[in-house]
């Protein structure tokens, strides 16, 4: 478990990451603006912040400037925007930032940064953890890459958009070629967590369901055990969630 700081203006967003990461076992710690995550910051002792760059006060590419003229960063920080150019990108990677998470950010994406940064920054001493984080330095990938996260990244656009390979623990992706990767695997990639509640739970049942579908090759009373629901209830959430059962039925003969 880590403690981790998110800072973003936007409540839906702060919720949203709050939610999702507290559901990984998370301590998470919010700010709406720079002056209360430089509190924070500087009165708690963190593992990682996720700082968006476009404030109303203080933007955060302000604010992770002033925490690296004043000491080493405490913590790896990982800059979040839905607007920055390349630039703003490699201005990050200079200063030490561990990641780039540009939005809308998907939940893939976001709990395989987490994870890598945590996992790597947890064997390492404050002093260290700057000059270990810096983004690679090139323009055609500083706006992706997120330390040694296996991502190919061919133009500077969303996250949501990228069509690109990565190894995932959240769905165990390891593919090395987005050609390879299921139907399931590709729509968790690009689930966009900055949607209505309604529709994030609706897609995140989808592919939970079609990934017990391709694991237990299209069986339905294998995919009824693992989820505990009976057989016709099954059949009507799949249903429901779009699912094509007239299909799955003939691929399981």
């Amino acid at each position: 478990m880590a403690k981790i700081l998110v800072v973003d203006d936007e409540m839906g967003i702060r919720e949203l990451l709050c939610e999702i990461l507290e559901d990984e076992n998370h301590e998470v710690l919010v700010a709406p603006h720079a002056a209360a995550a430089r509190n924070i910051y500087s009165q708690t002792d963190l593992d990682l912040v996720l700082l968006d760059i476009w404030m109303p006060d203080i933007d955060g590419m302000t604010l992770l400037r002033e925490w690296v003229s004043l000491a080493p960063l405490r913590c790896p920080v990982v800059m979040m925007s839905g607007h920055a150019s390349i630039d703003t990108a490699l201005e990050a990677n200079e200063l030490g930032a561990a990641g780039f998470l540009e939005k809308p950010i998907t939940l893939q994406r976001l709990l395989s940064t987490v994870h890598k940064i945590i996992s790597r920054s947890s064997l390492l001493a404050p002093s260290q953890i700057a000059a270990s984080f810096g983004m690679e330095s090139s323009a055609a990938t500083a706006t992706e890459k997120m330390i040694d996260v296996p991502v190919k990244v061919t133009s500077f656009d969303t996250i949501g958009a990228a069509r690109s390979a990565t190894t995932t623990t959240l769905v165990g992706v390891s593919s090395s070629s987005s050609a390879n990767l299921s139907n399931w695997q590709l729509a968790m990639a690009h689930i966009q967590l900055q949607t209505p509640l309604r529709e994030f739970r609706e897609a995140s049942e989808r592919v939970y369901f079609e990934s017990l579908l391709d694991q237990t090759h299209n069986s339905m009373t294998r995919v009824s055990e693992v989820s505990g629901l009976e057989r016709t209830h099954l059949y009507r959430k799949l249903k429901q969630l779009g699912i094509d059962v007239k299909r799955i039925k003939k691929l399981a003969r």
